[in-house]
């Protein structure tokens, strides 16, 4: 059985991040739920982890794509 599942896309993730990078946003849409949750309570892990994303955010979206394709996530 063939499921068609959604890639991601960098610029709705960029979106999350820029509305709510702080509350972990871009990390739900991911589907990265447990970090999601790290930056709610932690304010995006004082702010750092929310500029981290900043450069790190295409490599992210492209490793959540390539396992969304090959059916690990």
């Amino acid at each position: 059985m063939l499921v068609h599942v959604r890639q991601k896309q960098t610029g709705i993730a960029y979106l999350f991040w820029l509305l709510l990078g702080i509350f972990g946003g871009h990390q739900f849409y991911l589907g990265k739920t447990g970090r999601g949750l790290l930056y709610l309570f932690t304010g995006g892990i004082v702010g750092v982890g929310v500029v981290i994303d900043l450069f790190t955010l295409p490599s992210q979206v492209r490793q959540v794509n390539t396992q969304l394709a090959i059916g690990i996530r």
